[in-house]
């Protein structure tokens, strides 16, 4: 007897066919295996800001929501603070937490916003991402997870780092 199996990770589907238990059992571990380590499981680090998805939805707007919650991007040189050139401090949309400084604000030519340095280190965590077949930097806020954008190793100094952030993850907030 043959038996088909189907797992979908994220945007993976794996189709598995097998005819016996004991190659079933096989199958099902490695299976297991691929999706843990490749992170699509619920999110296991416990963040100080927790919202139910009806919560976030309701405090965002349908574009802050999709990049923030979903890790969505938006279109470059669209965002409303990839030319902005005001001094002041940028913060996470979700949870105001202070990520970066209008100091460490340059002109990548990218379209988004860059920085090359976070106003401190520990707001901001950095996950390897390997969607869309590349290996990239994803850039999380710290306190809520919220999606931020990617840091890249073309950057100015003093850090080399591009810190290419999505204006809908941010609030700027004007020193004046």
């Amino acid at each position: 007897m043959l038996n088909v199996l189907y797992f979908k990770n994220q945007n993976c589907y794996a189709f598995v066919s097998y005819s016996n238990k004991k190659v079933m059992k096989h199958i099902i571990l490695a299976v297991l295996l691929l999706v843990t380590t490749t992170g699509s499981f619920a999110q296991t680090k416990k963040y100080t800001v927790i919202k139910t998805d009806a919560e976030w939805r309701k405090l965002l707007s349908a574009e802050q929501y999709r990049v923030t919650r979903k890790k969505g991007t938006e279109a470059a040189f669209s965002g409303k603070y990839w030319d902005n050139h005001k001094a002041g401090t940028y913060k996470c949309v979700c949870c105001d937490q202070e990520l970066f400084s209008s100091a460490t604000k340059f002109e990548s030519g990218t379209g988004w916003p860059s920085f090359w340095k976070p106003v401190l280190k520990a707001n901001v965590e950095e996950i390897t991402d390997n969607s869309f077949g590349m290996e990239r930097t994803e850039v999380n806020c710290s306190r809520c997870g919220a999606h931020l954008g990617h840091v890249f190793d073309d950057g100015p100094k003093p850090t080399g780092l591009r810190y290419c952030m999505n204006s809908a993850s941010l609030n700027f907030i004007s020193k004046n």
